[in-house]
């Protein structure tokens, strides 16, 4: 069973950058897809972006597409989330998540371990 912790949310201003990092703890962390969901008040858990095993596949919700990627280091059991051009669309709780059954999973009811999350606020 895989342990994460999420670190790297904050306060930041519209346009602005931030780099998320779950590290990951008491599995196999290479044999895990890796993904990332955000949470906004009053809404569902909805899927950003995940990464396969080997980090040679990636996706990302449209949403995010050509502003957030997504990256892992085996070496270093920890997968990343960077994100550019920030907006206020984009104020969430973010989540680390892992599965070991199938990078296609999108939703959040499909993925087995999850991190507590990490604030990210975005300000105009």
């Amino acid at each position: 069973q895989v342990q994460l912790a999420e670190s790297g949310g904050g306060l930041v201003q519209t346009g602005g950058s931030l780099r998320l990092s779950c590290a990951a703890s008491g599995g196999t962390f290479s044999s895990y897809t890796m993904g990332w969901f955000r949470q906004a008040p009053g809404k569902e858990r909805d899927f950003v972006a995940a990464i396969s095993w080997s980090g040679g596949s990636t996706s990302y919700a449209d949403s995010v597409k050509g502003r957030f990627t997504i990256s892992r280091d085996n070496t270093k059991n920890t997968v990343y989330l960077q994100m550019n051009s920030l907006n206020a669309e984009d104020t969430a709780v973010y989540y680390c998540a892992a599965n070991n059954r199938s990078f296609w999973l999108r939703t959040y009811r499909e993925y087995d371990y999850w991190g507590r999350g990490t604030q990210v606020t975005v300000s105009s």
